[in-house]
């Protein structure tokens, strides 16, 4: 099992920590599979600055996926890479 620190916008980090939201989507530059921890860090875009609050999920089911992609990520990363779609389980 390893462990995997990403960085988390507020409102997706609350989303998570609330439960509201339990599946991820991530660009694939960096190796997952089922049974390994994210946590996630909150940043804050605006200040560009880590908040200190932090949540650990498990990875319970990882698929990996090669869709159209999303705002945050460049075509030619997407067609490289990938997506990986992640359900979280809060520990």
């Amino acid at each position: 099992m390893a462990t995997i620190r990403k960085k988390c916008w507020p409102e997706w980090y609350n989303k998570f920590v609330s439960g509201e939201r339990t599946f991820e989507l991530r660009l694939a530059d960096f190796d997952l599979k089922d049974g390994d921890e994210l946590v996630l860090e909150e940043y804050d875009p605006k200040t560009k600055e880590y908040t200190g609050r932090m949540a650990t999920f498990g990875c319970t089911k990882v698929e990996h996926s090669a869709q159209n992609p999303l705002q945050f990520y460049g075509v030619d990363e997407v067609r490289q890479k990938g997506f990986w779609i992640i359900h979280l389980e809060k520990k």
